[in-house]
């Protein structure tokens, strides 16, 4: 699926994929997200982001990590 709603702009904040262009790092709404486990807060917070922009980016997040499984240490 594309994410049209994530941007990568070299010359902007090094690069990071961003929120339609916006000074936003998929990053800081994904620790904002994590943070506010109240949505309707979370968008009075940062007015300039819109529901599809949140879904977006737990899509791109999602699709960002590698379902591999990581052995654990063996308990002792």
């Amino acid at each position: 699926m594309p994410f049209e709603k994530i941007t990568f702009d070299p010359g902007r904040l090094n690069g990071q994929p961003c929120v339609r262009n916006l000074r936003l790092t998929v990053r800081r709404v994904l620790e904002a997200m994590a943070t506010c486990s109240d949505r309707d807060e979370l968008l009075r917070e940062y007015p300039e982001l819109e529901e599809e922009d949140l879904r977006q980016v737990l899509e791109y997040a999602a699709a960002c990590l590698d379902d591999k499984a990581l052995n654990a240490p063996a308990r002792t």
